[in-house]
């Protein structure tokens, strides 16, 4: 699929020039979009058809369901004489429940072979051409009601801009012929990890969750106080080569070191190494967007799942820090880091610095802190509060965002969350001790 688009956020990060002026919503809504069409670009229709698994989603849906979320919730109510683009679009490209249940069943989404792509596209064009033009004329009065509903539909298309980067890996993944999504994606990088170091935090009374200053999803909030011992973070995330030596002394061998359900998840389905790991003539190699290549030892070690990250921090003799402890630490550092813009789409080797190298960006860190509400969490009224609520139970949190994380979309009070099990998100490992 190829097509023009003008120049997207992800242009501008390739060509080295600043993306960091904050822009009209208009021109954000802009650039948003159309960086979500250009991660379609390189792909065929059949690539954006294929859904690879229940908890992933096709490309072409995704496209789809991000359009739903502005013609549902912006146009229609608000913008005075809209019409929408299709009758039935509503009920293909939701992802909420009434009192019926679900429209489509999740793991049905592949299933949806019309309208095609081509169709989809156009639906897009007309819904921006829309949203542009109610946000020309519009009543001030009526921008400022709906300026909130304008921005999490944002922060929500980012969320499937790093779910098409994230699900699209996994699809290639299941093709025996390797295809690469793009040529000058996850370049190799040889560099020598830096030794792990701990960093201590003093402990104490501290605050975490977000204070209200820009936007924040539901799960974010309230701001609480909770209480942390002493602890230390290490500096950086867990490399490949510190996973391999974890491989290397029988990790996957040794049921003591697993919690007892991961233990049987490992078993049953035959985890010997990360997700996308494959063992050629003696040496480890991984998939990535960019094609088959030897693993880096420097880079973070990524597609491990909780259980994986939980085991092989009790062979470390260390163990994952909780969210409380995450956020108290990272709550100093900078938001620079390895995000979806860079247009490398895999993680980068560890750094030497005197703070917390890699904190955002890069990869995912599980913590061990179940997905749960904040003291005194209210979740947002209606269809629009679905998205975190109702997920609070049998997920574990993790921190920091990943390189398929759009830059402007992470912050130090995120709370992304999976299931125990996944490993096909950019997920990796932070060591915490007390």
């Amino acid at each position: 699929m190829s097509t023009s688009h003008g120049t997207t956020l992800l242009d501008r990060a390739s060509a080295g020039v600043c993306a960091c002026a904050i822009p009209s919503p208009a021109e954000r809504y802009r650039e948003i979009r159309a960086l979500t069409v250009r991660l379609a670009d390189p792909l065929s229709p059949e690539d954006c058809q294929v859904q690879p698994m229940p908890d992933a989603s096709p490309v072409k849906w995704h496209l789809a369901h991000t359009t739903w979320f502005f013609e549902t919730f912006l146009l229609i109510p608000h913008a005075a004489g809209y019409r929408a683009f299709h009758p039935d679009f509503s009920f293909l490209f939701n992802s909420y429940y009434n009192a019926v249940g679900p429209r489509i069943a999740r793991a049905e989404r592949g299933l949806i072979t019309r309208p095609s792509l081509d169709e989809v596209l156009a639906y897009r064009e007309a819904v921006d051409a829309a949203v542009a033009e109610f946000l020309a004329t519009a009543e001030p009065a009526i921008l400022t009601r709906t300026a909130p509903v304008l921005e999490l539909g944002l922060n929500h298309e980012q969320q499937h801009q790093e779910l098409i980067v994230t699900d699209l890996k996994f699809t290639l993944s299941r093709n025996p012929l390797r295809p690469v999504y793009r040529d000058d994606a996850a370049t190799a990088e040889d560099a020598i990890p830096p030794a792990a170091e701990w960093r201590a935090v003093a402990g104490g009374v501290k605050w975490i969750g977000h204070d209200g200053d820009g936007f924040a999803f539901d799960n974010e909030a309230p701001r609480h106080r909770v209480y942390v011992e002493d602890f230390a973070l290490a500096s950086h995330p867990v490399t490949n080569e510190e996973f391999q030596r974890f491989i290397d002394d029988g990790g996957y061998d040794r049921p003591e070191l697993w919690l007892s359900d991961g233990w049987a998840q490992a078993s049953s389905r035959g985890w010997r190494a990360p997700l996308y790991w494959e063992r050629v003539d003696g040496r480890w190699w991984t998939l990535t967007l960019g094609g088959f290549r030897p693993v880096s030892p420097g880079e973070p070690v990524c597609h491990v799942s909780y259980y994986e990250a939980d085991a092989f921090a009790r062979w470390a003799g260390a163990r994952l820090p909780t969210e409380a402890e995450w956020e108290v630490a990272a709550s100093g550092e900078g938001l620079q880091g390895n995000f979806l813009e860079s247009g490398r789409f895999h993680p980068g080797s560890a750094a030497h610095g005197t703070g917390l190298a890699q904190c955002f960006g890069d990869v995912w860190e599980w913590t061990n802190s179940p997905y749960t509400p904040y003291p005194g969490m209210k979740p947002a009224a209606g269809a629009l509060g679905e998205y975190n609520a109702k997920f609070m139970c049998n997920q574990m949190v993790l921190r920091g965002g990943s390189c398929a994380t759009p830059g402007s979309h992470i912050r130090s009070t995120y709370r992304n969350f999976f299931p125990p099990e996944a490993r096909w998100q950019f997920s990796g490992i932070r060591l915490a001790r007390t």
